[in-house]
């Protein structure tokens, strides 16, 4: 049975942890579906966006708790290396990834959607670092994600105290770009999704691997790394067409659709 739910249309993938029964806890067939769907869009050239979103209410739950009693420790080591080798996938995919997060986001859940690129949710979403209350370290990249969105001493405490935050406190944190209704998460988050599909792959997979080394790398390689970046991508069809499509005085093919107004 396939814990992922994978479907294409109009060159957005979305990818759906489909294990609602366990509010999509991690398990180790899910991290096998997401791997397999991580593949296939790397593979497919005509998809230009990601969602990533959980089924029956939930974002995820995060670790599948019931199975830890039998992890050893080199095994848990393994585990997450194996996982760790995913996520850098995910997040350095030539491809804008958003997650659309409705319900629970906890621990490693709550690290999976930080690896995309931006985070939507409903106005019901709820997000903890739950790993304290069982006595574990963060895994799934927290480490790595989290210092970078809120700062170090906010990290601290959101891991520390493995306390909820509310929709509305995570977008005042900059963990969530948008608070929409529920009704409204997946049909957001799909149409800035298919307005980001019609960007470079080459400009985005270059911008993003760029953006995640910048805060450990010194400013005299970051300049580097955007003199070779922009040298590549003013090679691309893309940006000759671009060009042309600024001469013919036509609107650029990449558009982010406007934010929904607040009552």
């Amino acid at each position: 049975m396939s814990l992922i739910r994978f479907e294409v249309v109009d060159g957005v993938a979305t990818l759906t942890l489909d294990y609602p029964q366990r509010k999509n806890a991690l398990s180790t067939e899910m991290r096998v579906g997401i791997v397999a769907a991580i593949e296939r869009i790397r593979a497919d050239p005509d998809i230009g966006a990601v969602v990533l979103t959980g089924a029956g209410g939930d974002f995820s739950a995060g670790g599948d708790i019931s199975a830890m009693h039998e992890l050893t420790p080199s095994s848990v080591r393994q585990r997450l290396l194996d996982a760790h080798r995913w996520l850098e996938q995910l997040m350095n995919l030539d491809r804008p990834v958003i997650a659309a997060v409705d319900g629970a986001a906890f621990g490693a859940g709550f690290g999976l959607a930080l690896a995309a690129d931006f985070v939507l949710a409903s106005d019901r979403a709820r997000f903890c670092m739950a790993f304290a209350r069982i006595g574990l370290a963060p895994d799934f990249g927290v480490f790595y994600t989290l210092p970078r969105v809120v700062g170090l001493q906010r990290a601290k405490e959101i891991i520390y105290s493995a306390r909820e935050i509310t929709a509305n406190e995570a977008k005042a944190l900059g963990l969530v770009l948008e608070v929409v209704p529920v009704e409204r998460l997946l049909p957001r988050a799909r149409e800035i999704a298919r307005g980001l599909a019609q960007g470079s792959q080459v400009a985005f997979g270059l911008t993003k691997r760029i953006l995640n080394r910048a805060f450990e790398t010194d400013p005299s390689t970051l300049f580097e790394l955007e003199a070779d970046a922009q040298g590549v991508a003013m090679s691309t069809d893309y940006f000759r067409e671009a060009i042309a499509r600024f001469g013919r005085k036509e609107p650029p093919l990449l558009h982010w659709p406007a934010a929904p107004t607040e009552d």
